[in-house]
């Protein structure tokens, strides 16, 4: 016997194409224009028993504002009396980091144009007042064109009134930048440019540029910018690389230098992302402002049977992540996680 549709507001969801801990992921149908979407379910016992609604409630309405085409595109946020869920471009190309896997290090022209889309998407987020904070490959998709898109926002920050430093430490290690390790207070934007730095070398290496079992080890080579470039690098590779991968922020290069560099212009298509008016927050307020209301009609034959269990880490990045050092044979090295201290 054929299993009825499970019907969302107007879509048809159906197959599950992710699963964590804490979420499904799966793919449906928008009955009004017949478009395919990708829609994150979450229970909202999960995140009531959690405590994480605010967070929750800040990465869909920052994707709500970074709206470019390299970046995931939130379209809505609907709601059940038991469920949240989150409507999302499908992207079909999988993560970037696959293709490393798969291919191995990317040729330098490759790399290249990888990094192009990424500093578009990260420079369009600060001009927002929007910081990732966990960049790095397993959180940049690829489109069936083969476009960057990156996603997962639930580590990102907005900026305080009368505060210029971020003081959470959060992030994966390997990509995280040597002052965001201090404790000290950082700038968003120059923490990002460190990541994205990291990536670069990733991309064109195959390798990371900072690996030590330990973690003090670890964290004593990103603070001295500890790193050597293979020799099928470029100079101008290089150059750069050395100029993302300062370990002082007040003289790590910017985004705008970054633009202006000769390797960096080379084939680059800036790509301008569509004005849009106000952001209309007012679907995310629905939801959240009553969480135990029903508002869209939700029919289905089966009931979850209990809350979901997870912890923090993955509740607030509302994606489950991959292990990096799996691609390399040099060492076998366990992934920690820098949680985040509020």
């Amino acid at each position: 016997m054929k299993a009825a549709k499970r019907k969302v507001g107007k879509y048809d969801l159906g197959r599950t194409i992710g699963e964590g801990t804490f979420a499904k992921v799966k793919v449906a149908q928008n009955t009004e224009n017949g478009t395919t979407v990708a829609i994150k379910v979450i229970a909202k016992s999960t995140i009531l028993k959690h405590q994480m609604v605010d967070q929750i409630k800040r990465e869909i309405s920052i994707m709500k504002i970074v709206r470019h085409p390299f970046i995931v595109r939130l379209h809505e946020v609907l709601s059940s009396h038991t469920k949240i869920y989150i409507v999302l471009e499908l992207v079909k190309g999988g993560q970037l980091f696959d293709k490393i896997v798969n291919q191995g290090r990317l040729s330098e022209n490759e790399s290249r144009h990888y990094f192009q889309q990424l500093i578009d998407a990260v420079s369009h987020c600060h001009g927002k007042g929007v910081y990732h904070r966990d960049l790095k490959p397993e959180n940049l998709l690829l489109d069936s064109e083969g476009n960057l898109k990156v996603s997962d926002f639930g580590l990102s920050a907005l900026p305080q009134q009368g505060v210029e430093l971020l003081h959470t430490t959060c992030g994966t290690p390997n990509y995280v930048a040597p002052e965001v390790l201090s404790h000290r207070g950082y700038d968003g934007a120059a923490a990002d440019v460190w990541s994205c730095g990291v990536i670069l070398y990733v991309l064109m290496a195959g390798y990371l540029p900072f690996d030590e079992i330990d973690l003090p080890t670890l964290y004593n080579k990103i603070n001295a910018a500890e790193f050597s470039c293979p020799f099928w690098f470029s100079p101008a590779a290089m150059s750069l690389l050395h100029k993302v991968l300062d370990p002082n922020p007040e003289t790590r290069i910017k985004i705008e230098g970054i633009k202006m560099e000769p390797w960096f212009q080379k084939s680059y298509v800036p790509v301008r992302p569509k004005e849009v008016g106000e952001v209309n927050l007012d679907d995310i307020r629905a939801v959240f402002d009553d969480i135990e209301d029903t508002y869209v009609n939700e029919e289905s034959g089966k009931h979850d049977t209990g809350p979901l269990i997870m912890n923090a880490f993955e509740m607030i990045t509302l994606s489950q992540g991959l292990n990096l050092s799996a691609l390399f044979d040099r060492h076998q090295v366990q992934r920690f996680i820098l949680y985040c201290d509020k």
